[in-house]
């Protein structure tokens, strides 16, 4: 029968689904031709015709359709075993404890499905950090990677793909002027407190979320400082300052006392995934490969 090629099987099992020789070459990134050429040389090999092909339709023969009945359980078998090889060369199986400041929107959360699809032995668990300290849980090893808001300047932090660029928005108050507005500038920050981050994020960070200056260098004034998300909507809804969030944060928080108005001519807000550089593994490499395919 002489050796069984791989690419010979895949061709055949992508043709048995697509039933189109062009379909079946896009998903193989080969020319029509080359599946013709994969398909005539796998008949010979196996010594019977596996599929009908006219000007109007393909389909598998008989022998095609109980060749497919055998194949696939046997691919199958076959694919897990050289995935479950490399996961245990890369060091991917295990727990993957995933840190998350901000909002879990549903594009991340797909990555996280589909990353555990791909590496069934590896589970994942995610915890959400304080919006005051982004980078306590890694330093403290409670989580092996983090997704936290730019910027990220932390000795001994490996900084992987950045995701979820989105302008950013002035949380206020309905009393607020700023509510009466569809769109505020950046300078226009100078006319109101801006509520700030406490706790032990550094100052760098701190000032990346609320500036005390414009853009043109006028002071801000400086409004509360909170350690949470929830105390800094509370203190907005009170008239006692405005927030900076980014667009989604905003859509995920929807509140009858609290307007949010795009600013024009601040920065985007950018999530970041992070690791320890001590600390990296095949588990970690994998999930921001994963993280990076869906940007």
């Amino acid at each position: 029968m002489g050796r069984v090629e791989i690419r010979e099987l895949e061709c055949f099992l992508v043709l048995a689904e697509e039933l189109h020789f062009g379909r079946t070459g896009e998903r193989l990134y080969v020319s029509q031709s080359r599946v013709s050429q994969l398909l005539g040389a796998l008949e010979r090999r196996v010594g019977a015709r596996l599929v009908d092909r006219t000007s109007r339709r393909v389909g598998l023969t008989p022998a095609g359709e109980d060749f497919l009945a055998a194949l696939r359980p046997a691919y199958a078998a076959l694919r897990a075993a050289v995935d479950g090889a490399r996961e245990r060369a890369l060091g991917v199986g295990g727990p993957l404890r995933i840190g998350f400041q901000g909002v879990v929107g549903y594009g991340f959360m797909d990555v996280v499905g589909e990353f555990e699809e791909r590496h069934p032995g590896c589970t994942t668990r995610i915890t959400e950090l304080p919006l005051a300290d982004p980078f306590g849980a890694l330093h403290r090893d409670e989580v092996d990677t983090a997704v936290v808001l730019l910027p990220v300047a932390e000795p001994g932090l490996v900084l992987g793909p950045v995701f979820s660029v989105e302008p950013q928005y002035a949380a206020a108050s309905r009393r607020h002027p700023f509510a009466a507005r569809t769109e505020v500038d950046a300078e226009d920050l100078a006319t109101t407190p801006l509520i700030g981050v406490s706790g032990p994020a550094p100052d760098y960070w701190r000032e990346a979320q609320s500036p005390a200056h414009t853009p043109a260098g006028t002071p801000v004034p400086r409004g509360p400082e909170v350690g949470t998300l929830q105390e800094g909507l509370s203190q907005v809804a009170a008239n006692r300052g405005v927030m900076l969030l980014c667009r989604p944060t905003s859509e995920y928080h929807p509140r009858g006392d609290v307007v949010y108005v795009p600013v024009k001519g601040v920065g985007d807000s950018a999530l970041g995934l992070v690791w320890r550089g001590d600390r990296e593994n095949g588990r970690i490499r994998a999930f921001a490969e994963a993280v990076r395919g869906r940007r």
